[in-house]
């Protein structure tokens, strides 16, 4: 079998893996979105015409139980749900499909909350904090700040600022896309590139490392249209030599999630099949795959995590189609913030 034609059936496998978890109401209930972004993107990005065809008849197919579940917004929609009727009309838009109807009703749903009750914080006020909590073992989310839950005396863990931006980035870009403000600006996201670097080492926290890769990765994302545009590296340099420098400790740590997104968004930078870093990287999943079809821990019981580590290592083998580099920046200013950048 060549090099190709194992990728694609790789690939094939794994988007297998993923769309068996649509077939039960439980999970298609709590990952429906989720879900129909993934076969949306494969659609819509994927040089592979066979690819292209998957993608687009499973999402579909999703969207159809997807619109059955939720007809409309809901008057009392809370944030999470809003999020994920953001998440579906951008899927939707990826593959041309237009509901204007529930787009205006999420915009005005939009704006009924606040930047913190969104994003955790207000983007064009300060940059990512360090002390905004996950939700508490007991579901309960209690305000910044707290590090013990005021509702069940749990400990609480704090999400890093990286997490806390690359959340940001990725909701207010997608939300934008279709015209919705989710909380702030994408703009006013993207302009605190200064202040999150430098970027960390392997010497320290693993935790606060994926963290900043994610979040970095999704800087190319969100500037290149999740997988549509080349990008320049003289607009992220910094950024560039940071995913280059983590491909092998990703390797060696046998984490194909952070290795599937840092491919994905090295061959976004211009790096080529050929290169050393891709190469080493390409073998590695190929070889990591595991009998299901899936990438990562098979005995891991968080079907997002399943499911979103086989998606990365998906987009880390698959090739896209390209439309040409971007050469019109989404920040009208981002001249100035590459010179702040490089100071």
């Amino acid at each position: 079998m060549s090099n190709a034609a194992e990728k694609l059936r790789a690939i094939e496998r794994g988007l297998d893996f993923v769309y068996s978890f649509g077939s039960t109401q439980e999970c298609f209930a709590n990952y429906g979105s989720f879900l129909i972004c993934c076969f949306a993107l494969v659609a819509a990005t994927s040089r592979d015409p066979k690819l292209r065809l998957l993608g687009r008849e499973r999402a579909k197919q999703l969207l159809r139980r997807w619109s059955q579940m939720h007809p409309i917004v809901p008057a009392d929609v809370n944030s999470d749900l809003l999020h994920e009727f953001v998440l579906v009309h951008y899927a939707q838009r990826r593959i041309g499909l237009r509901d204007l109807a529930n787009v205006t009703s999420v915009r005005l749903a939009a704006r009924n909350f606040s930047p913190s009750d969104l994003l955790g914080f207000d983007p064009s006020k300060e940059p990512p904090p360090d002390d905004l909590p996950y939700a508490c073992d007991c579901t309960f989310q209690n305000p910044r700040g707290r590090k013990v839950c005021t509702q069940c005396k749990r400990r609480l863990r704090i999400r890093t600022r990286y997490k806390v931006w690359m959340e940001a980035l990725a909701n207010t870009y997608v939300a934008e896309r279709c015209g919705v403000v989710f909380g702030a600006r994408y703009a006013d996201v993207l302009k605190w590139i200064p202040v999150m670097r430098p970027y960390p080492t392997n010497d320290g926290d693993v935790g606060v490392l994926r963290d900043a890769i994610y979040a970095v990765t999704h800087i190319v994302y969100t500037l290149n249209d999740y997988g549509t545009y080349r990008l320049p590296r003289r607009w992220l340099p910094t950024e560039f030599a940071f995913l280059k420098a983590n491909v092998t400790s990703a390797c060696t740590r046998n984490d194909p999630e952070i290795l599937g997104e840092l491919l994905d968004s090295l061959k976004a930078l211009g790096l080529g099949a050929n290169h050393p870093l891709i190469k080493r990287g390409t073998s590695y999943l190929l070889a990591a795959q595991n009998e299901d079809g899936s990438w990562g821990d098979a005995s891991e019981d968080n079907v997002r995590t399943r499911c979103h580590t086989t998606w990365t290592a998906i987009d880390g083998l698959r090739t896209y189609a390209w439309r040409g580099e971007r050469q019109i920046h989404p920040l009208r200013k981002m001249k100035e913030i590459r010179l702040t950048c490089s100071s």
